[in-house]
């Protein structure tokens, strides 16, 4: 069986569609391939997302996409990861079902490197739980 497609989305596709991304294909990667974009690419992958991916094992080297490289690709699924709408987090006008399972932006962290680090972590440990277990009850609406 092939596997599904499912695209992650957030503003700057810095870190947290990056770790959903990541996740989901070293947890899932035989039923779902994961992509990630932003509507406004930051242009990097924050080296805090980087660096809490490692510490479980996932090493990520994830680009940061803008969400029209992906604008002709069938999802089956296409996910939205900002916490807010105040973040401005992109509608997906593509084929495929919509889901929005939103988390805080760790990168607004306030602190030192080792309390950002640690909402880094928080947000990780969220997506792993929340993400992988709507994939593996994902059915698709009709």
């Amino acid at each position: 069986m092939e596997p599904r497609s499912v695209l992650f989305l957030c503003t700057g596709n810095s870190c947290r569609s990056q770790m959903a991304e990541a996740i989901v294909n070293q947890e899932l990667g035989d039923t779902w391939l994961a992509q990630s974009a932003g509507t406004r690419p930051a242009g990097f992958v924050h080296p805090l997302a980087v660096a809490a991916l490692a510490e479980i094992g996932i090493r990520h080297h994830g680009r940061s996409k803008a969400v029209e490289e992906f604008r002709q690709a069938e999802f089956d699924l296409v996910v939205t990861v900002c916490d807010s709408a105040a973040e401005d987090c992109p509608l997906w006008l593509g084929r495929g079902s919509r889901l929005h399972i939103g988390f805080p932006d760790p990168a607004a962290a306030a602190g030192s490197e080792a309390e950002a680090l640690d909402a880094f972590r928080r947000v990780r440990d969220d997506i792993r739980r929340q993400v992988v277990a709507a994939l593996k009850t994902f059915s698709p609406s009709a």
